[in-house]
């Protein structure tokens, strides 16, 4: 591992030891196997003066919710070092009292609440405290013998201590092990199954403390366990069973959520190890893990529902086992598995959750391999495990609960979504917690959106075959499909029945009716597998009066909302609700460019402006307008209503 050390960076900061606190834990943040998404913890003391000028020893400590690759001064927690050493003095003290004392100590009652180690990193008697996780050191720790191979690789510059959990019963541990020590002969601490302290008062040289032990504990792993290639073939995915388990994981969670599939080389070849469900069951990398991606990774068989079953069923013994009576058993879902010769699943709520479990097991399958080449993986016992998952202070979060999006967890697939009704409804389902298939035959739909919480995909509606790869990469991606706003489509140009285009007809048929036909015969295995299914077709005000001209167009939507309404007879046993939108005269989308806004106002005597709002309230009608009932139809409003055929037109008079 190479330092990032910067020297004209670091001498723009000049005498401002905050500054350099921040400059040094982002060198720490922008390395994964070091700190790994809020893992990991930094400090400096500084003596600084309060509102009477009196000069106070305050400790700048990383707060609650901040991540050290991205952390500012604000995410530092100033609190009274004064305090901090009373508190370390304490026989006894349970957490909360802890984070509560911490709170009240702190100098800005605006700050984060303070990482639940500062006492620990108070009672170090240097400017300068680093704390990481760090991949090879932990390793190492998680083996028969680590103690014994960390001493080898160490010496004496190392005191390494066995695995307490974090709080005050750790910096309680530190404060008696290392009272009378003789601070100036060490140059880090490591906690077992934990991670690496290193400590200075200069921060470059604490930086670089840390730099050097976790590069020295590499070079002993690329010696004795080196990385080895990649050596597996992967095996073809069965889209439906994924969908399948990501339902049952969404049953046993008791909320939707992703199914996202790393199959990386690497991921691959663990996964196929033919010892998997034995080694990736001991336990995670490090017990704070387990707040992410539970104890143990999910082993995937043949039967996705039987898979999914006897995960909860371990996990609810393993409950049984561990709990004081007093606890709150938590959902008993997996949060990552294992598909034998396919790779490493996540499974999140929405993609940051995903992508969080996705790293941490990419590093734990690293780690185990590594481990077994060196003799073994052997983790903390599953008693502190347990501790660590249903601690005091994480049993706390789970009573403040929180506000959840309505379609957190679900997926959504949108034709013609690039611009008009389509992109509506795509930042419409966005807003409301989903994450979106955007299909369009425009290339610009693959960066019209954010990239993690939508999948562009360049699609012709009329190609069968464009159809099913779109569905398909929509279930890779994601995991399956519970919300389908089937919009594409096209306006021809006015044309009367007699002096009707045969290509224009067939185009209008092929679009506005066909395409609708195809996606749904790819869709519905999905649905019928989702969450809640339902889909939501865009026809026309046109269907219940139709103007002249417009023969082709009407009597394409026509046709569309009568498969709508014999689909919501034939799924409706499946749960699956079906319900159409008319939509009138929408004119921010790409079918009413201005030579048809002329030609039909025309067609009605009408200027464009009055053509515009020629409806009762006399309201322009417009894309947003169509998106948001679009998604009231998908959600809780509509739970009960299928076959449904309403208006989005400002009131049509030939329709009212």
């Amino acid at each position: 591992m190479k330092s990032l050390w910067d020297e004209q960076q670091a001498a723009e900061l000049g005498d401002d030891l905050l500054a350099v606190r921040v400059y040094t834990s982002r060198l720490l943040g922008r390395e994964p196997s070091l700190v790994l998404h809020g893992g990991g913890n930094t400090s400096v003391k500084a003596r600084v003066e309060n509102l009477f000028g009196e000069a106070e020893s305050v400790l700048y400590v990383k707060g609650s919710g901040w991540d050290l690759a991205s952390i500012e001064k604000p995410g530092f927690a100033p609190v009274r070092l004064d305090v901090l050493h009373k508190m370390a003095r304490l026989e006894s003290l349970n957490d909360s009292d802890m984070v509560n004392a911490q709170r009240a100590a702190m100098l800005d009652p605006n700050a984060p609440n303070p990482s639940v180690e500062a006492i620990l990193h108070a009672i170090i008697p240097f400017a300068f405290v680093d704390h990481t996780h760090a991949d090879a050191v932990v390793t190492i720790s998680n083996t028969a013998d680590g103690e014994a191979r960390l001493r080898e690789i160490y010496g004496d510059d190392v005191l390494i201590l066995p695995y307490i959990m974090p709080g005050f019963i750790l910096a309680r541990q530190v404060y008696e092990k290392t009272a009378g020590i003789d601070w100036s002969k060490l140059t880090g601490i490591v906690l077992m199954h934990h991670g690496l302290f290193t400590f200075a008062d200069d921060g470059q040289e604490s930086y670089e403390n840390m730099i050097d032990l976790v590069s020295k504990a590499e070079a002993f792993l690329n010696e004795r366990a080196p990385v080895k290639p990649a050596t597996s073939t992967s095996a073809s995915i069965n889209l439906k069973q994924l969908a399948a388990m990501r339902r049952c994981v969404s049953a046993a969670r008791g909320v939707p959520v992703l199914a996202q599939l790393d199959s990386e080389a690497d991921a691959v070849d663990f996964s196929a190890r033919p010892d998997v469900a034995e080694i990736a069951c001991r336990g995670p990398l490090t017990p704070d893990h387990v707040i992410r991606t539970k104890r143990i990774a999910m082993i995937v068989g043949d039967d996705a529902e039987a898979s999914v079953s006897a995960f909860s069923e371990d996990y609810h013994s393993y409950f049984k086992r561990n709990h004081n009576g007093a606890l709150t058993c938590l959902d008993p879902a997996p949060r990552w598995g294992l598909w034998p010769r396919r790779g490493a699943l996540s499974f999140g709520t929405t993609p940051g959750e995903c992508r969080i479990i996705a790293d941490i097991s990419r590093h734990t399958m690293q780690a185990i391999a590594r481990a077994e080449a060196l003799g073994g993986w052997k983790t903390l016992p599953e008693t502190d495990i347990f501790e660590l998952e249903y601690w005091e202070l994480e049993q706390a979060k789970l009573k403040k609960g929180g506000t959840v999006p309505e379609f957190q967890g679900k997926i959504a697939l949108v034709t013609g979504a690039a611009s008009g009704i389509g992109a509506a409804c795509v930042e419409s389902l966005l807003a409301r917690g989903a994450v979106v298939a955007a299909l369009d035959i425009n290339a610009a739909i693959t960066t019209r959106f954010p990239a993690a919480s939508v999948l562009g995909i360049v699609c012709d509606m009329t190609d069968p075959d464009a159809i099913r790869r779109a569905v398909e990469a929509c279930i890779h991606r994601f995991g399956g499909l519970d919300i389908i706003v089937s919009n594409a489509g096209v306006f021809p140009a006015s044309n009367r029945i007699e002096q009707m285009d045969a290509d224009l007809w067939q185009q209008s048929m092929l679009l506005n009716l066909t395409s609708h036909q195809r996606l749904m015969q790819e869709t519905i295995p999905y649905l019928k597998l989702g969450i809640d299914p339902a889909m939501v077709i865009i026809a026309s005000k046109n269907v219940p009066a139709p103007g002249p001209g417009a023969a082709a167009y009407s009597a394409a939507k026509a046709g569309l909302t009568q498969l709508a309404r014999v689909a919501a007879l034939e799924l409706g046993g499946d749960g699956i609700r079906v319900n159409v939108l008319h939509p009138n005269a929408v004119f921010d989308t790409a079918i009413w460019t201005d030579e048809v806004l002329q030609k039909r106002a025309a067609s009605y005597g009408l200027s464009v402006q009055d053509y515009k709002t020629n409806n009762v309230l006399k309201r322009e009608v417009r894309s947003t307008h169509v998106a948001e009932l679009a998604s009231a139809m998908a959600g809780n409003v509509f739970a009960c209503t299928t076959g449904a055929q309403l208006p989005v037109d400002g009131g049509n008079e030939r329709v009212v």
